[in-house]
């Protein structure tokens, strides 16, 4: 496992679409492991493939539960229901915070790590990790969302 270098803000790739994975090899296997691995050393709640250069459709998750990262392989979003404002930040935006209009619940359907194809109902904050990461998918970021005169930038705390 490794930690990848993380593109930010300006990096032309974060507004290219992400293509569909084919198939699951032991390439991406070690993309998904690096990713989970990059995404916690940045306490990250999510990482698309995208965010460390790799236009693939991969997006990793974790919500520091019991139930440890999820992984998501061509994600699509079949349903939404409801609205919710939250505060969102990125790991390709560091420090800065905006409030976001979400949905409040989403159904999507994808492809785990192990090939099976999966349905979630997700609310609260993993719907609105899931929104944010399909968004980098499709080359968008939550700065093209957010609610006016909302964001901050916050000072990275000094170490000593």
């Amino acid at each position: 496992m490794a930690i990848r270098n993380l593109r930010y803000d300006g990096d032309e790739i974060l507004k290219k679409k992400s293509r569909e994975v084919e198939v699951v090899d032991e390439k991406v296997q070690t993309l998904i492991d690096d990713m989970i691995e990059t995404m916690h050393k940045y306490n990250g709640v999510g990482l698309a493939a995208v965010q460390v250069g790799v236009l693939k459709r991969i997006v990793v998750i974790d919500l520091y539960d019991d139930n440890g990262p999820i992984v998501l392989i061509n994600p699509v979003i079949l349903k939404t229901k409801g609205e919710q404002e939250v505060d969102e930040g990125c790991l390709s935006f560091p420090n800065q915070f905006a409030k976001v209009k979400r949905p409040a619940e989403v159904t999507a359907e994808y492809i785990d790590r192990e090939g099976k194809r999966i349905r979630v109902k997700a609310k609260e904050l993993l719907a609105q990790a899931i929104c944010h990461e399909i968004d980098h998918l499709n080359g968008e970021v939550f700065m093209d969302k957010i609610i006016p005169g909302t964001l901050e930038y916050i000072e990275p705390e000094k170490e000593l």
